[in-house]
């Protein structure tokens, strides 16, 4: 069976040799023209006067548009309509598109973009949390509130109060390839090739800015230099403005983003603010709990309602509250419209309990990790225990030991008389942290390893060392439930050779290789007889973005679904040509054995062309179970969870701030995976990437709203030296309860929040400076460090 093995990503060859292809890689016509935006130095201010006279004079400049020479929608909104290509006469940050210059190179058209002159009448400009809420700036007119029991009441009956409150900061995606996108004229419209992990999106955009219908627009992308989220919604700016090139001259157009305008035109994860107030018995249980998130969105509404509902879907984490209250407010502000970004507003929710819970652990003496366990939800009958013949990745001496010894078995549910909910009153019934957890505790040593640190801290007068368990239980599905399906269209050549296209994107996370392997397994063939083609809107239509982790979820079951009704007929042929029963035909090594003969899989398709059987296939599938109401804040948004834990180990200089992370230890479930190898590396990457946001990676915006880390120099992303110096990672045994694609789970977003982790062991080691409760905020820079063990110190 071509699944639940570790294969190698199908471009890891092209990637180690640069011969991947990439939008900035494909060869363009002689004459091709070149798209830079002019952008706004202000953050909020009318424009009065404009003067692009030395623009349209440079030199290699074809055309200068404005918004009034385009010529039907003036639009790249994900959402509400409310994000214009190019501005209107009001600018709403600074680094918004105000005309487009078309050059015949990419340098000449950055170089006249420059040489704008334009005068602003400036008005106040909100850039802060505080300012959005006493200017009432805000999306959807209030604040959104969840609610399950009596928050208040039992707070109010609670033996001790605490209460806090904590920001953390957005993220700059900082994909390698930065956006890009080309254009090309085409028999009654166009063709789009686009960095993006929603071409359907950007089909949409472009036929609404052309005035076409969608079938006039062809959208391609093979694969991406990286996304996060932060290619779902932010490439759709320069398809469009490529495709309006393209069809009104006639001529081919590509654009891209230099680095500096990259991360100065395009939006990051949402910071927020986190205030709490928790009531808690002498034990450490939470008996009330009320949380108010406040998310700084940016000037336009982009995708930030479902951000922010998202991080209220997981503000219960691993926890079963059952007294809560949640509001959520959505500031508009002039800066960068905030946007998806990896876990998608759930890392700033789970980090606020985990937060919680930290405080908790100080303000009484308790053990943190005793204080998580006490409040996590139960195991209810049903959750599946670790299952032997499911793929694994085990820790051995610090080491990954990959094994695949197939993925077959499923323990039915037996959750009767299940009464535990999440606070959007979702049944929890397949919860695995209580063995997931104390798996991880064992093999780590983690009870041995915090003695040994409490005592070097006691003789340690300025290095501190802190180690912190952290849990994770992150749901699965998009929860604007109608993007919950996909399609797939395979073909099965007469020589037997596969040909594969679905709507998922290629990012570099191994969906491709992913769902060749369950094509390969469908038919029995090893991997390399399946070509994986480019996605294409002219052969899948109306595809979901590649998001909410539920690309192999999605993408997979259509293939399969499309491939199983051609091996069906294949099957139906082959046996009545051997007066056999189809369920008798098998598939199997690259071979079809059917009544006694024994052919090859080549040979079997042959047979069938040659019989008149139809070996193309379109697939479909639809996630099951899914009913939400988000304004009442109650349903089933997710169709399973995904479980994980983490242990982080840290030290910090208390003179300097510096800190390191010493060693990382990872268990994390990926059900029964469909590729091992590429799913530990995803653990890998999103841990180190979610440590990133919560250490070293800090944005910041002056007084006048310019974003002043808009370059490597001044935004520092983790790099090689900053990952655990030991680290070990590990993949649960156990295959996923729910019928996903060959019982595996999804684990792009899940692993991001083991960052957290990290985050909570510098605040133990900051707590070791001191009686007081540190109160370290994110990003835990050098700075934020000092700041927290002062506090501990009580000398802040």
């Amino acid at each position: 069976m071509s699944v639940a093995k570790p294969v190698p990503h199908d471009s890891a060859e092209l990637h180690v040799t640069g011969a991947a292809r990439y939008i900035d890689d494909v060869a363009l016509p002689a004459n091709a023209l070149h798209l830079a935006f002019g952008l706004s130095s202000a953050a909020h201010g009318d424009i009065t006067a404009m003067d692009l006279s030395a623009v349209k004079a440079a030199p290699g400049v074809v055309a200068v548009w404005t918004a009034e020479d385009l010529p039907f929608a003036n639009d790249v909104s994900p959402s509400a309509h409310d994000e214009p290509l190019l501005a209107t006469g009001t600018v709403h940050y600074v680094g918004q598109p105000i005309f487009l210059v078309v050059a015949e190179s990419h340098l000449q058209a950055r170089k006249a973009a420059r040489k704008a002159r334009i005068d602003y009448r400036e008005k106040p400009a909100i850039l802060t949390v505080d300012q959005a809420l006493a200017a009432d700036s805000r999306f959807e007119g209030g604040p959104v509130v969840w609610s399950k029991g009596d928050a208040a009441t039992a707070i109010a009956g609670a033996p001790q109060v605490i209460e806090g409150s904590f920001t953390m900061g957005g993220q700059e995606h900082f994909y390698l390839e930065g956006q890009a996108a080309l254009a090309l004229p085409a028999e009654g419209g166009v063709i789009v090739q686009s960095s993006t992990q929603h071409p359907t999106e950007i089909q949409h955009k472009v036929a609404e800015a052309l005035g076409l219908p969608m079938n006039a627009v062809r959208v391609e992308i093979r694969r991406m230099g990286g996304g996060f989220g932060g290619k779902e919604s932010q490439g759709n700016a320069l398809a469009v403005s490529c495709a309006l090139v393209a069809r009104l001259l006639g001529r081919p157009a590509k654009m891209r983003y230099d680095r500096d305008d990259d991360m100065t035109i395009t939006g990051k994860r949402h910071d927020f603010r986190i205030d709490y107030r928790v009531g808690v018995d002498a034990g450490g249980k939470i008996q009330g709990i009320e949380f108010l998130q406040l998310a700084r969105c940016g000037w336009s509404m982009d995708l930030s309602l479902p951000v922010a509902d998202r991080a209220m879907l997981h503000a219960d984490n691993a926890y079963n509250l059952d007294h809560v209250r949640i509001e959520s407010h959505r500031l508009r502000t002039n800066t960068q419209s905030a946007t998806a970004y990896r876990g998608f507003g759930g890392p700033q929710g789970m980090i606020g309990i985990e937060r919680v819970m930290d405080h908790i652990a100080h303000a009484m003496g308790l053990a943190p990790t005793e204080v998580r366990k006490r409040n996590f939800y139960a195991e209810m009958p049903g959750a599946l225990p670790p299952d032997p013949r499911s793929t694994s990745a085990r820790m051995k001496g610090g080491r990954v030991d990959l094994t695949s010894e197939g993925a077959e078995g499923f323990v039915p549910d037996g959750s009767a008389g299940l009464t535990q909910t999440t606070p959007y009153h979702m049944p929890v019934e397949d919860f695995i942290l209580n063995g997931l957890v104390a798996r991880l505790e064992a093999e780590a040593g983690l009870a041995a390893r915090r003695d040994e640190i409490t005592a070097w801290n006691r003789q340690s007068p300025i290095l501190k060392r802190g180690i912190a368990l952290t849990p994770v239980k992150f749901g699965i599905s998009f929860t604007l439930t109608h993007l919950n399906q996909a399609g797939a269209l395979v073909h099965v050549y007469q020589d037997g050779s596969i040909h594969l296209n679905h709507g998922g994107t290629e990012m570099g996370q191994g969906l491709f290789r992913k769902v060749s392997q369950v094509a390969a397994a469908a038919f029995g063939v090893d991997v390399d007889a399946v070509m994986i083609t480019a996605t294409d809107t002219a052969k899948v239509p109306n595809t979901s973005a590649t998001a909410a982790s539920s690309g192999s979820d999605l993408n997979g079951m259509a293939v399969k679904d499309a491939c199983d009704r051609i091996r069906a007929r294949m099957a139906e042929y082959l046996a009545q040509q051997h007066q056999s029963a189809p369920a008798a035909v098998r598939f199997e090594g690259g071979r079809v054995l059917v009544g006694g003969e024994d052919m090859s899989f080549a040979e079997a398709a042959a047979r069938c062309y040659m019989g008149r059987v139809s070996l193309s296939q379109t697939g479909f599938y639809a996630t099951p179970k899914i009913t939400w109401d988000r304004k009442a804040g109650r349903g089933r948004p997710f169709y399973y969870f995904s479980y994980g834990a983490s242990v982080s180990e840290v030290v910090i200089d208390t003179l300097t701030g510096e800190n390191r992370i010493l060693r990382t230890d990872i268990l994390h479930d990926a059900g029964a995976s469909l590729n091992p190898a590429i799913d530990i590396g995803q653990v890998e990457g999103a841990y180190v990437q979610g440590a990133g946001w919560l250490t070293t990676e800090e944005l910041v915006w002056d007084e006048k709203g310019r974003l002043r880390t808009h370059a490597p120099s001044t935004y520092k992303i983790p790099a090689c030296s900053d990952r655990p110096r030991v680290f070990n990672v590990a993949l649960y045994d156990g295959a996923n309860r729910e019928e996903t694609i060959y019982r595996s789970k999804a684990v792009g977003e899940p692993p991001f929040m083991h960052g957290i982790s990290v985050f909570m062991a510098l605040s133990q080691a900051c707590a070791a400076c001191g009686p007081h409760y540190p109160d370290l905020q994110a990003p835990a820079t050098a700075e934020a460090v000092l700041a927290a063990v002062k506090r501990a110190r009580g000398l802040a």
